[in-house]
């Protein structure tokens, strides 16, 4: 498949399918993250990270890959801007994009790996589970786009997912055990399992995504990769968020103290974020530029 193709599949599945609102008020796409209240300040709190790192005012802020902008945390990263340029190469997230910011948007429907902007115009730059859309030999180029655009003394925030996470696979035995108590406890309350009822939803989007010819291309990398192809920037790996979906799913229960065991491993992630950062599941990954 051409990387051509990919970028049409990536298009297709989210202006026909991922950016689409659906009856209970969120977007089929939230259906891949943990909104269940017991995650929810966690979740927030891990949002919130990026605006650490972003300059907090200036004129242009590029949110590049920006989707809907569907949570209330990703509203703050343009505080202090004068305009939030929106740029994704779906359509409809652009018009999603634009009922919650308005006027001081700009949207611009581009590819992320050939952006359409002069050099160094951006005071600070911003994207999220974006680049992992992109095949590895478009994301290094993407890298130097949005590096190309920066202003100097700048950053820019990204958030992308390892292939594979050294701590989700440590911890792989406890998302085994509570699948496992999970489906004792819904047999016995004469329920489908939770774990059953999430698969049914993927299954149920997959065979949309075969039968109308869409879908969502993922190429994630790690650590190694990044600072060896990327080694004339100015990387610092940090974590955004160190657990899956998958592991809240299982494991973080109201019912087994959840928001406390997550108030604990926020703070982890806090004392040693380096760690947590190329270790877990998503770095958040600030590029200055010299």
């Amino acid at each position: 498949m051409s990387d051509i193709e990919i970028k049409q599949q990536v298009r297709n599945f989210y202006d026909q399918i991922g950016w689409k609102m659906e009856s209970d008020g969120f977007y089929q796409n939230a259906r891949y993250e943990d909104l269940r209240p017991v995650s929810q300040n966690y979740i927030e709190s891990c949002h919130l990270r990026v605006n650490r790192h972003l300059k907090r005012s200036g004129k242009y802020l590029l949110d590049a890959g920006c989707g809907p902008i569907q949570y209330p945390a990703y509203l703050t990263y343009m505080e202090g801007y004068q305009y939030r340029l929106c740029m994704d190469i779906s359509i409809v997230a652009l018009q999603e994009a634009r009922k919650r910011i308005g006027e001081r948007g700009l949207f611009v429907v581009g590819d992320i790996a050939n952006l359409p902007f002069t050099s160094s115009i951006f005071e600070g730059i911003v994207s999220l589970h974006t680049l992992h859309h992109l095949p590895i030999t478009e994301q290094k180029k993407a890298y130097k786009d949005l590096y190309r655009t920066l202003k100097s003394g700048q950053n820019a925030v990204l958030v992308n997912g390892w292939t594979e996470s050294p701590l989700m696979m440590r911890w792989s035995w406890m998302v085994k055990i509570m699948d496992r108590l999970s489906g004792i406890i819904q047999k016995i309350l004469g329920k489908k399992p939770i774990v059953t009822q999430e698969k049914n939803q993927e299954n149920k989007t997959e065979k949309i995504t075969k039968n109308e010819t869409t879908g969502t291309f993922i190429e994630k990398l790690n650590a190694e990769w990044l600072r060896k192809e990327l080694s004339e920037m100015e990387i610092n790996i940090l974590v955004w968020r160190s657990v899956s979906v998958r592991f809240l799913r299982s494991v973080i229960h109201s019912w087994l103290g959840g928001k406390i065991w997550l108030k604990l491993l926020f703070a982890l992630e806090e004392r040693n974020p380096e760690y947590y950062g190329e270790n877990g599941q998503y770095p958040l990954i600030v590029i200055r530029k010299k």
